[in-house]
Order: C-alpha cells, then sequence, then structure tokens
C-alpha cells in the first residue's frame, strides 16, 4: 500500500515512487495521465509534470524488470 508523506517536497519523485507496489506504480501513472487530459481540457495549455512522472515511473519499472531478470538467473 502507498505511504503518505506529510513533507512529500523533501523527497524527490523517484524516492517516493521506490515505496510504490507495482500495482500501485501504475495505478499513479493512470492517475497522472487521467490528471493531465483533464488539465490540458480545461486549460488548453500542456503541463510538463506529466511527462516527467511518466519517464521516472518508466525508469522504475525498467529498474524492476532488470532486477527480477537477474534474480532468476542466479
Amino acid at each position: 500500500m502507498g505511504q503518505f508523506f506529510p513533507d512529500a517536497g523533501q523527497f524527490p519523485l523517484e524516492d517516493q515512487i521506490k515505496n510504490l507496489g507495482d500495482d500501485e506504480l501504475l495505478d499513479f501513472w493512470e492517475e497522472t495521465q487521467y490528471l493531465e487530459r483533464m488539465l490540458v481540457e480545461d486549460d488548453e495549455t500542456e503541463n510538463d509534470h506529466s511527462v516527467e512522472y511518466e519517464r521516472v515511473i518508466l525508469q522504475e519499472l525498467m529498474l524492476r524488470s532488470c532486477r527480477r531478470t537477474l534474480a532468476a538467473g542466479r
């Protein structure tokens, strides 16, 4: 289950998502995509945050996949 950090501004996004499980990480990605669509529809402007979220989430998923592959090869 995800955890709430009261002072989340002190922790980089990369560190925050490391505490999420795979399903939670994918849910977070889905929610950022949904919010991005809503913001673009309302403001008709681009939001660079979703691109950063997507980059960080994909990076974390690739890292986890590599770890699983290495662990399975032992």
